[in-house]
């Protein structure tokens, strides 16, 4: 008992000379028979609260990834994050330290924001969740694929870690030491099963997909990630029934939802679901050819994968569509969501030593995958977005070809009419090949899906199509849209989604979506949004046609019909009597003649100053020329009668007109600019019938 007073004598005279000297913290601290109040400096209390998991390291190397220990967390150190950007997303690699060793890492791109919102830095000590190992030219680099932050800014690196590749017991991959040599990620026809994250054989025992261990340690695709699916995983894991299978070179399948980018050796099972025609490019590194595929295997997961230049040529033609393959040996990248609308957040480049074969169709993979939104609902759907939708072809246009603005290149494309029992219909333009083939396909008005198509804002609502499209697809919707049709839905009035046209070629404005002349001001049309122009469609007549246009209604185009003029370019005439264009940069002693003037034309409320172009105006003068006009009344003598009275016999004239409305800047002026952009002379019997329709439902 004295020896105790004379310990806390001591420790209570030591408390008041040392206070003076720096801050401390009490901490009870209790021996055999003793209770001691001793001093511990911050410093070393901050250290003791941090305390990184011994050994971590060492036991990451050695195992596949999180599954093969679920109660697997350790606290680590991030010694430095260094930034690797691919040009399209950045990416993160790491160094992780337990204090003892330090491993080589990557952050999975989800957790990109912890990096710009400063919770990831050099020093930060975190607590992982979730990882995987994988090899990378003979190195082990853990990817973090889920993580606690515990300290965002301890300020020093904790102990003096060293390289754990220096460690000869650890060998690269997990598993027990191999000495086999690295696989290629090409011609594994003969090669022996591997484990996708660099380890030894994958040797299949046991039940559930993909068997026992790899490596001598577990399959990293065993029970847990089929209930749970990979968090970084491309498009989630699905519920359909996964089909135990292997390539005939022996690799094990893996389902679609569970590729990755940091798989080095992968095979998939799946359906082709949609095919590109071959396209040709050209830049300064070269040229070649290219097509893309959407595939669909039965975790519900597709992909689009894009072959090139010589893997065109050796299997475009043996991949069809609704077949099923297996596929490997080609390379993941992130998916370019502008141009890729599969649910996976990767897809496939594959070259001409990919391994492709022809599997037996057992059924357990669907046709396609669809979400329909009904035609009537597509105008709350945002313009640019995407969406699958079903209905019958009611009309099938005229095949017509344009000139893109952004590559110069033809483009040939034909506007299908598509109606379902919403009591809606909208146009869908088909591009390519299938827009050639469109009269034969489509012929018969069937029923028709339509996956992951663009939806436009042109002329209302407009749809543009890929090349997912199904004829008569293996599914319900379709026979209730086929006895929808034959029940009467052939010959029910439906609202037209799309005000679209193109002279001559132009779909007839439905009776439901004509407005008045007067709109055009009421509603301000043209000056709701300056980019974008406002569409409107009504019956008018022409009072009033300007033809004193000093030369005739028309101008000057090349007479080059191929690229890049097609007839369509203003020329300018030489002294020597011929004519330049500066577009071709061709001269020719001949010019073509297009109409271009403007008019007024009125309705039972309004007026309003329309303009009109040569297909418009061809329709007007009931097919008339601009070249004849001219010859008859201008090239040999002036016929200003004959001239007048071509335009007086336009005059008075009824038409069902689509016209396009803008705000254009005229000098300093703003001023709204209506242009015809379609017009079709008025049936009388059928404007007749609609009328008698409306009356009967009032």
């Amino acid at each position: 008992r004295s020896q105790s007073q004379v310990i806390t004598s001591q420790v209570r005279r030591g408390r008041s000379r040392r206070s003076q000297q720096r801050k401390a913290v009490a901490v009870p601290l209790i021996t055999n028979r003793y209770f001691l109040h001793l001093k511990v400096s911050p410093v070393i209390r901050h250290e003791a609260m941090i305390s990184l998991t011994p050994g971590a390291v060492r036991t990451l190397v050695r195992s596949e990834g999180q599954s093969n220990n679920p109660n697997f967390s350790p606290t680590l150190q991030i010694m430095r994050v260094i930034k690797v950007g691919n040009g399209q997303q950045d990416r993160y690699r790491t160094i992780l330290s337990d204090g003892q060793h330090f491993v080589q890492g990557m952050l999975a791109t989800q957790l990109n924001h912890l990096v710009a919102a400063d919770q990831i830095a050099d020093n930060s000590i975190v607590q992982i969740k979730d990882y995987m190992n994988n090899l990378v030219q003979g190195k082990n680099v853990i990817i973090l694929l889920s993580i606690d932050v515990v300290e965002a800014n301890p300020g020093q690196k904790i102990g003096n870690p060293s390289d754990i590749e220096n460690v000869p017991e650890v060998k690269a991959g997990g598993g027990p030491p191999s000495t086999a040599p690295a696989q290629p990620l090409y011609n594994t026809t003969n090669a022996p099963p591997q484990n996708a994250y660099g380890g030894g054989e994958v040797k299949s025992e046991g039940g559930g997909y993909g068997g026992g261990g790899v490596g001598g340690g577990s399959n990293p695709y065993g029970q847990q990630q089929q209930q749970q699916g990979n968090r970084f995983s491309g498009g989630g894991g699905g519920s359909a029934p996964i089909v135990r299978n292997t390539t005939p070179s022996g690799q094990n399948i893996i389902p679609i939802a569970q590729l990755n980018l940091y798989m080095n050796r992968w095979a998939v099972r799946a359906r082709v679901t949609s095919k590109t025609d071959i396209k040709h490019w050209s830049n300064a590194r070269g040229e070649g050819s290219l097509f893309s595929i959407e595939m669909l295997d039965s975790s519900g997961t597709d992909i689009r994968a894009t072959f090139f230049k010589e893997a065109v040529d050796k299997f475009y033609n043996m991949l069809e569509v609704d077949k099923v393959y297996t596929f490997s040996g080609g390379r993941l990248k992130v998916a370019n969501m502008q141009y890729n609308t599969c649910k996976s957040q990767c897809e496939i480049t594959f070259d001409q030593n990919a391994e492709i074969h022809l599997e037996n169709d057992t059924g357990d993979i669907q046709q396609q995958l669809f979400d329909f939104v009904r035609i009537a609902d597509l105008e709350s759907i945002e313009p640019g977005q995407f969406a699958d939708v079903i209905g019958v072809v009611k009309v099938v246009g005229d095949v017509a070809t344009i000139i893109s603005k952004k590559s110069g290149n033809e483009l040939t494309k034909c506007e299908l009419t598509i109606a379902d029992d919403s009591g809606a219909e909208v146009g869908c333009t088909i591009w390519g090949d299938r827009a050639n083939r469109a009269a034969q396909e489509f012929a018969n008005c069937p029923v028709v899906a339509f996956r992951r198509v663009r939806v436009g804002d042109y002329g209302g609502r407009s749809l543009s199509a890929g090349q997912s499209i199904s004829i008569m697809p293996r599914i319900p919707d379709t026979d209730r849209l086929r006895a929808w049709w034959q029940s009467g839905g052939s010959s029910t009035a439906a609202r037209a989604l799309t005000s679209s046209g193109g002279g001559k070629a132009g779909r007839v404005p439905a009776f439901e979506e004509r407005k008045p002349i007067a709109s055009i001001k009421n509603e301000h049309l043209g000056q709701n949004n300056p980019d974008k122009p406002d569409w409107i469609s009504f019956k008018g007549r022409f009072n009033f046609l300007k033809k004193d246009k000093d030369g005739g209604a028309w101008y000057t185009a090349c007479a080059n019909a191929d690229e890049p003029c097609k007839n369509r370019y203003k020329v300018t005439q030489t002294a020597d009597g011929n004519w330049h264009c500066e577009r071709c940069q061709q001269t020719n002693p001949t010019c073509v003649r297009r109409f271009i003037f403007s008019g007024t034309v009125a309705d039972d409320t309004c007026t309003t100053w329309v303009s009109l172009f040569n297909e418009q105006a061809e329709t007007l003068f009931e097919g008339i020329t601009a070249d004849e006009l001219y010859r008859d009344c201008f090239e040999q003598s002036m016929d200003d009668d004959k001239y007048a009275s071509v335009f007086a016999k336009a005059n008075f004239k009824e038409f069902l007109f689509t016209c396009k409305v803008k705000q254009e800047m005229v000098g300093d002026e703003a001023r709204v600019k209506t242009s015809v952009y379609s017009m079709h002379p008025v049936n009388y019997v059928d404007e007749s019938r609609k009328l008698l329709e409306k009356l009967a439902i009032m």
